[in-house]
């Protein structure tokens, strides 16, 4: 029996986490040069480029692939809940922000003299452009791709 432990040593998993936690301190780098100051809330929220998820999931298929088989059903797997997550943060998201923006402007437009109906806005940056997604996608395969030869290459 494995010890829950062992989810430490699992280098596709850690590699995934790697690709999206370097996905989003790039934002932060962004969100410093772009506003000259520092806001870490940017590390916990979605959107924005690139894209964390993609560059999560795009890593974990790409480290599947690398390590059990590209034609394996483990890949397969992998690589179809990948394209369900970068299409979802393209359109059902994108969409769902878009919608949250123009509400949030009728409620300034409507509600103008009444402040109480300002304490809760929606959040309007929820989704992803298409480059954001594929910025995402493609530093999330460079950064499997560089383990995967970092890690084969490291002696035993």
């Amino acid at each position: 029996m494995q010890d829950i432990g062992d989810i430490f040593y699992n280098r596709v998993l850690l590699v995934a986490l790697v690709a999206c936690f370097v996905s989003q301190g790039l934002k932060l780098i962004s969100e410093v040069i772009k506003h000259r100051k520092l806001d870490l809330r940017v590390l916990v929220t979605s959107g924005g480029m690139p894209s964390a998820h993609s560059a999560l999931v795009t890593a974990l298929a790409a480290g599947v692939g690398q390590t059990i088989g590209w034609s394996s059903p483990d890949f397969a797997l992998a690589a179809v809940v990948a394209i369900i997550v970068m299409y979802d943060a393209t359109g059902v998201r994108q969409a769902a922000g878009k919608q949250a923006r123009i509400l949030n402007q009728m409620v300034d437009q409507l509600f103008h003299e009444k402040p109480e109906f300002f304490q809760d806005r929606l959040k309007e940056l929820l989704g992803h452009t298409p480059l954001q997604v594929l910025a995402g996608s493609v530093l999330g395969a460079t950064i499997s791709c560089l383990a995967s030869y970092w890690l084969t290459k490291a002696p035993s």
